[in-house]
């Protein structure tokens, strides 16, 4: 896996899933064979109640296992994905989203969710950002995306004043969200609680990190930016991700006529006696 350059998160969660593989039948994977697969599967699903993600995970692991690391002909290449339930996004207006923002609580957390919220960035995107990204001259951001893949989004005129002078004022090197070991960003737990903490203090439904990324997408949309544009920024591989926010769009649901109100009038026929 780290020859083909996966993401350390992914290798981390192949490990443990093949790891809980081999320990639920006490015997190295090599020597399992596919109806031992589909069982520990079913297993997940009946016994264990596995949620989706978990399970499609597994199957990820495992397909890994014997397809690249242990070839095995006939194990995995039928091995079904599990569909999940597909939600809509929560998103929040634009009045909850300022609210939201002026009650977090400490600089570092405040001035990255104010960049999740300006950049649509995911928050391990977020975390990752170096001084070297920020492309202040032309006020860009360059990214590193899911998959390893760039992209550059637009930074506002003055929270690129806020970023630089953040960088300058806590002596940005190698992180510009660094935790208390300097060599590692802030972490991801750390922004998550002082997100929690601000939407109790505002009163507000619950705002997550990634829901910024969510009301990011739905207000461009509803100001006017093309879906495509929308993908780019996003850093979606697909065009049918980034879709799903026209369902959640205010204005656009606003503009839709039900048949019934456009529905010719017609009066209503006297009743007619029924026949015995």
């Amino acid at each position: 896996m780290q020859l083909r350059n996966r993401a350390p998160k992914t290798i981390q969660a192949y490990v443990l899933q093949v790891r809980k593989f081999a320990q639920f039948y006490g015997r190295s994977p090599e020597h399992l064979d596919a109806e031992q697969v589909h069982r520990y599967l079913l297993y997940l699903l009946h016994e264990k109640k596995a949620s989706w993600v978990q399970y499609n995970q597994t199957v990820s692991a495992l397909r890994f296992l014997y397809q690249v690391t242990c070839p095995r002909e006939n194990m995995v290449h039928r091995l079904p994905y599990g569909k999940r339930l597909k939600r809509l996004p929560q998103v929040r207006s634009p009045e909850e989203v300022a609210r939201f923002l002026a009650a977090v609580c400490g600089e570092c957390p405040r001035l990255l969710l104010r960049l999740l919220y300006a950049t649509g960035l995911r928050l391990g995107e977020g975390l990752q950002v170096r001084p070297q990204d920020l492309d202040d001259a032309r006020g860009f951001l360059r990214v590193t995306g899911k998959g390893r893949k760039e992209r550059l989004v637009p930074l506002p005129t003055a929270l690129v004043a806020e970023l630089k002078a953040y960088a300058c004022k806590v002596q940005a090197e190698l992180w510009l969200f660094a935790g208390k070991d300097r060599r590692q960003p802030v972490h991801a737990a750390t922004v998550q609680k002082a997100a929690k903490r601000a939407y109790l203090r505002a009163g507000l439904p619950r705002i997550t990190p990634h829901t910024l990324r969510h009301c990011y997408a739905t207000h461009l949309l509803e100001a006017g930016i093309d879906t495509r544009m929308i993908q780019a920024l996003l850093g979606h591989h697909r065009v049918g991700t980034t879709s799903i926010y026209t369902h959640v769009t205010l204005r656009g649901l606003g503009q839709v006529v039900s048949p019934l109100e456009v529905m010719p009038k017609v009066a209503p026929n006297p009743e007619t006696p029924v026949a015995d």
